[in-house]
């Protein structure tokens, strides 16, 4: 086996055996299956709670329509009087089986304004929505009825129109259904996973570089290798690592979740049904909810899945080795600070890029960053869903290629230098000087 294969073992096996890696291993999956189930699992569950809401209709308009509301979050219950209740007032009454007062002291089909709701706590949002829709339907249908006009209301409804546009991408492979905005989020997925690889590897290769440097365990490594094949060596094995504890992350977490959710005996599509008020309504309303198959099918999915596998391989490799050349450079960890700002700039210069650009996957923004290879790997992965022209992705490919060779030529030199080196921080001016060494 190569020296760059034994280093690669040697690091991969030191890693994946470390107590933290399998703490954060297996606890991970744990706090990720308790984000998606617990809130799901505590909003199945029922309030015994009785809440009475009380109704005083000093305009005798609304009577009968509260009388007949329903609300599985709570109950109504006309009453003729309340207590004295005021901004004047703040005294919410005692011993009140009710937990809030709902004053009507006019007309809502000309005071928008004239409902006034009291409560000792916190009203439920949920249950103030409901009854400002159930009463804004409720004078609709009795202002339509006030005109005499008949079916006017099934007139009203057969004139509503819901407009929708299919677009149709044409192509020499044949015409598909499209959709810009599944498009966008498939590149918008791609290009976080690899800004959050980005950041979560690379840190660790310099971590682990900084950390050999301290402890001295370089000084004998480098007596056997040489410093190259070191760098390598832990470039890969980091990323390796990385790769090992993202793939068990979804895996545990998909079996966690699975089997929280069976034994929980939380059914999805039950609870989506019952979920009427909040997010929960919002969510379901999304368009995301209603993607047709047809549309997934569209986009490529071969391509995109190169390609990510490409700049996500690309990506990491240019920045790893600069950071591998910034641990090297430096004493211990507080140190790196001024060499790492310049790069989190353009790392977070690139991912806003990309965000924006997924509106306009063709302007001068995104086809730019695409080329330019410190932001390629992030900017190109939200334009390869809409079909980037070939000669856009040779070149992008291209320039990323040869940068990637320039920089790992240029930090392997400050590797070879930097860690022999120890004492003080070195400058900009000392760096250019180590690279003519």
């Amino acid at each position: 086996m190569s020296k760059i294969g034994l280093i690669i073992s040697r690091e991969y096996r030191n890693r994946v055996a470390k107590k933290s890696f399998l703490l954060m291993t297996f606890l991970t999956p744990v706090l990720m299956a308790a984000l998606f189930v617990v809130p799901i699992w505590l909003a199945s569950i029922k309030d015994d709670e009785e809440r009475v809401v009380a109704v005083v209709d000093q305009t005798g308009l609304y009577v009968d329509f509260f009388e007949d509301l329903w609300c599985e979050d709570c109950s109504f219950e006309v009453v003729d009087e309340a207590p004295e209740l005021s901004l004047d007032n703040s005294i919410f009454p005692e011993k009140s089986d009710y937990i809030a007062f709902v004053i009507i002291d006019d007309d809502l089909s000309v005071n928008r304004n004239a409902m006034t709701i009291y409560s000792q706590k916190q009203f439920p949002s949920s249950i103030r929505r409901f009854m400002e829709s159930s009463l804004e339907d409720y004078i609709e249908a009795q202002t339509l009825a006030s005109y005499n006009i008949p079916k006017l209301e099934e007139m009203i409804e057969d004139a509503k129109v819901n407009v929708k546009a299919t677009t149709y991408k044409m192509s020499e492979e044949g015409v598909t259904t499209s959709d810009s905005d599944i498009a966008s989020i498939v590149g918008i997925v791609a290009t976080m996973l690899i800004y959050m690889f980005i950041f979560v590897s690379g840190s660790q290769v310099m971590n682990s570089v900084v950390q050999e440097k301290v402890n001295r365990i370089v000084e004998v490594m480098v007596c056997s290798v040489r410093p190259w094949e070191l760098m390598w060596g832990k470039i890969i094995a980091v990323g390796l690592t990385c790769l090992t504890q993202m793939a068990l992350w979804a895996v545990l977490t998909m079996m966690i979740v699975g089997v929280a959710m069976g034994v929980m005996g939380i059914d999805m599509l039950e609870l989506q049904e019952t979920q009427a008020t909040g997010m929960a309504m919002e969510m379901q309303n999304m368009s995301l909810m209603g993607m047709q198959l047809d549309v997934l099918g569209s986009i490529n999915w071969g391509f995109v899945v190169v390609m990510f596998l490409v700049y996500f391989a690309g990506g990491y490799l240019l920045y790893s080795s600069m950071f591998a050349a910034i641990g090297a450079s430096v004493d211990n960890e507080s140190d790196t600070s001024q060499f790492m700002t310049p790069i989190t700039l353009v790392v977070l210069f690139a991912l806003y890029a990309g965000m924006y650009s997924a509106e306009n996957p063709d302007g001068p923004l995104a086809f730019w960053c695409s080329i330019i290879p410190f932001t390629s790997p992030i900017v190109m992965m939200v334009r390869v869903p809409f079909d980037v022209p070939v000669w856009q992705l040779v070149l992008s490919l291209g320039v990323l290629a040869l940068t990637i060779i320039g920089t790992i030529w240029l930090s392997a030199k400050i590797y070879r230098v930097g860690i022999l080196m120890y004492g003080k921080k070195p400058t900009l001016k000392e760096l250019l000087k180590w690279l003519r060494y």
